[in-house]
């Protein structure tokens, strides 16, 4: 189990309008619930961005008005008879902020009110917010098109938001057998995933800024260069330092090692291990023994822990685990122990 305030930890490295000083409240805060720390973090960013300006778009309209706007819609105005009450029917295009990012914020807020982990104050101040969101409608969660979301420099400010919302309506929304909906007391593991390996990445890149950290992509050493139908690699960290390299896999999961019940044993995963060590033999094709890797994964229950070093085929292959629920200033020093004696 990861402690909720080190969530907050993560997505300040990730998402660095965490770090500012409208948010600092919220670290002194104790939630036992992922729903109430997110709920805090909305009602304070949406109240930031309310101060800016919401975001507004274009969206086409088609209706029937007194004074004409847009393109005279002849046939609809007959059909609907709208000439009887002097009106026309016009399709024209209306700035609002009604807009499809306001609408995620809207929705998504509204999912935190009705939650019955989120305390009474983050409830109030997410209330007070939506005050301002009176002309934005709500849309289906489930079928938010995260995708189709562009970010530019008119709305950078909503990226950190609409990935808030993105855990929430993505990583605890449960529908239920009666088909209404409910937030999960915690994030998913997939989604939990996507943010620890986002969180290393970027807490090495602002702690050890020489290591040079990327998620770079690595290229299969081939004979002949012919590569047509191999997948893509692509690590989740990169680190570079004087020569030397460590690639490093996140991993996220309920259980760490994998049992065999045939021979009631336990083993790490074999697919990762396979994985890490593709990754570091064709980013070696020199076959140097300067590329290593590391299996980095979030520390679980179970009673054995991986912190395991291999020499595999002249390359060091590496196995930790990182206690999320620790105090951050402990992750702290494992994560800078763990690259300091693999790398330096």
């Amino acid at each position: 189990m990861i402690r909720i305030q080190n969530i907050y930890y993560m997505l300040a490295y990730a998402f660095h309008v965490l770090n500012e000083e409208g948010y600092k409240r919220v670290t002194t805060e104790d939630f036992e619930y992922a729903s109430d720390l997110f709920a805090a973090i909305l009602a304070k960013g949406i109240a930031n961005q309310i101060k800016r300006g919401l975001s507004r778009e274009y969206i086409n309209k088609t209706e029937a008005i007194i004074s004409p706007a847009g393109k005279i819609n002849v046939s609809a105005s007959i059909v609907q008879n709208s000439l009887l009450k002097k009106k026309l029917v016009c399709d024209y295009d209306e700035f609002t902020e009604n807009s499809y990012m306001n609408k995620i914020l809207k929705t998504t807020a509204m999912l935190l009110i009705r939650c019955p982990e989120v305390s009474a104050q983050h409830k109030k101040a997410l209330r007070k917010a939506m005050l301002y969101f009176s002309n934005v409608d709500e849309v289906d969660p489930s079928r938010i098109q995260w995708s189709g979301i562009r970010y530019h420099r008119n709305n950078t400010t909503y990226k950190m938001l609409l990935n808030i919302c993105y855990l929430v309506n993505e990583g605890m929304l449960m529908t239920e057998q009666d088909g209404s909906r409910k937030l999960a007391r915690y994030v998913d593991d997939q989604r939990m995933h996507r943010l620890y390996e986002k969180f290393v990445l970027e807490y090495y890149r602002r702690h050890y800024p020489q290591f040079n950290a990327s998620a770079a992509l690595i290229d299969w050493d081939v004979d002949g260069g012919e590569i047509e139908y191999l997948p893509a690699m692509k690590s989740d960290i990169t680190l570079r330092y004087q020569g030397k390299t460590l690639i490093i896999d996140t991993k996220y999961y309920e259980h760490t090692m994998q049992t065999n019940s045939l021979f009631n044993s336990r083993t790490l995963h074999s697919h990762n291990m396979y994985q890490i060590f593709t990754y570091v033999k064709n980013m070696d094709f020199a076959h140097s023994g300067n590329v290593s890797g590391l299996l980095l994964y979030a520390k679980t229950d179970e009673d054995i822990v991986p912190d395991n070093d291999y020499i595999i085929g002249g390359s060091r292959i590496s196995v930790k685990t990182l206690d999320l629920n620790a105090d951050f200033s402990n992750i702290s020093n494992q994560l800078n122990v763990i690259v300091e004696k693999l790398l330096l």
